[in-house]
């Protein structure tokens, strides 16, 4: 079969996609744990395979036995990948499709969406929801170069859960400031009347009222302003999420169709 989807710029930087990872590991390694073969995805990992290597080697954290696959449209990707292959690590030549023999228990695809049409979008997520294990997760998103600020959408397969932003606090102006990183489903909806630019107004007040507990460092402000912006959006999270600059609210709370 054709691999379904189009090659991407492929730009990639190492540690690029830390903070996704993380998440990831601490709140999807039950699943990984109770697989009988967990296999996760990086999809579009890029010119080189640094993503891949490293998303092993953090959901080995919560699962010693996570085997990754990286998969990528172009064949001289898969190719150049070829000397990173160790247990639990391979590549493979592919796209949407997922051309796997199992079902992953994880598909995470970063910076990929970003360079498609926001029409295309849906029918993206339910191949990728498609191709699921039954406790799987697919985590879509985007990220700045060097990953200090990320968005992302977790999906199952019935469809998508949650989102996820997440930042090095230490660089953050405002929260409104991660509108930049929305992934491709939500980044045209920042506009007065759509839900996403609801709670990232909301979210900038709440902000702004948390300004004196600066003094006690930013993370104080950012878990003050979490707090208080819970008071009135379904987020799922709780502190210790909070303490790694994250904050994840419900989908349905942020889709579009307005407010």
């Amino acid at each position: 079969m054709r691999p379904i989807g189009t090659a991407t710029r492929g730009t990639t930087n190492p540690n690029r996609l830390r903070r996704m990872d993380r998440w990831i590991a601490a709140t999807h390694g039950p699943a990984l744990r109770r697989a009988d073969s967990p296999v996760a995805v990086d999809l579009g990992y890029g010119a080189a395979p640094w993503t891949a290597v490293e998303l092993l080697e953090r959901l080995r954290t919560a699962e010693p036995r996570t085997a990754v696959v990286g998969i990528e449209i172009s064949p001289e990707r898969v190719a150049a990948a070829q000397p990173y292959v160790r247990e639990g690590l391979t590549f493979r030549h592919g796209g949407f499709e997922i051309p796997l023999p199992e079902r992953p228990v994880l598909i995470r695809a970063a910076n990929v969406l970003r360079q498609y049409d926001e029409a295309e979008v849906a029918a993206v997520w339910q191949r990728l929801c498609d191709r699921l294990a039954t406790d799987g997760l697919l985590v879509e998103g985007t990220c700045d170069e060097i990953g200090r600020r990320h968005v992302w959408v977790a999906l199952g397969p019935e469809g998508p859960r949650t989102v996820t932003f997440a930042t090095r606090l230490g660089s953050l102006d405002r929260p409104s400031d991660l509108a930049e990183r929305l992934p491709k489903a939500l980044i045209h909806r920042n506009v007065p009347g759509e839900r996403v630019y609801a709670f990232l107004r909301d979210f900038d007040r709440t902000w702004a009222a948390a300004a004196p507990y600066a003094s006690l460092g930013a993370r104080q402000r950012w878990i003050t302003a979490v707090r208080a912006l819970s008071g009135d959006w379904p987020l799922t999270d709780g502190v210790r999420r909070w303490r790694q600059g994250e904050v994840t609210v419900e989908w349905a709370a942020l889709e579009p169709g307005g407010s």
